[in-house]
């Protein structure tokens, strides 16, 4: 009986090991811990002119982006895998919260449209840190 136990409670603790870190692959990161592989969407008009996380004026015709953890003033490269484009963001609000699992981050509209996403709303694309504030 308390054989039973222990294997019961070792099963516990391995499906629950499994599940803390299951989290760990969702978003893949490339070559270093400085690169970051998922997909970018955007956001414009309905959130122009709004506080952002960090406390700015969310201006949509600047190069920003939100990142879920990235801390705020972070640059950011950020290349649209399907053709090469790439721009350079600064980190000023938290998201996106849709499709945790696959988005990354989200562009201002000044940003998305530099890498030629505008079209499809969703683009997959590399994150590369560039400095941290």
């Amino acid at each position: 009986m308390r054989a039973r136990g222990v294997v019961c409670r070792a099963t516990v603790l391995v499906f629950l090991a499994l599940f803390v870190t299951s989290g760990c692959c969702c978003n893949r990161w490339g070559k270093s811990d400085k690169d970051q592989i998922g997909y970018a969407s955007w956001y414009g008009g309905k959130f122009h002119g709004r506080k952002t996380a960090n406390g700015e004026t969310y201006n949509m015709y600047a190069l920003t982006a939100a990142h879920r953890t990235l801390p705020f003033g972070t640059r950011v490269k950020v290349t649209n895998l399907s053709n090469g484009k790439s721009v350079i963001v600064r980190i000023t609000d938290r998201g996106p919260f849709v499709d945790k699992h696959k988005r990354v981050i989200d562009l201002s509209y000044a940003a998305a449209k530099k890498i030629d996403m505008i079209g499809q709303g969703v683009a997959k694309v590399r994150l590369e840190i560039l400095d941290s504030k």
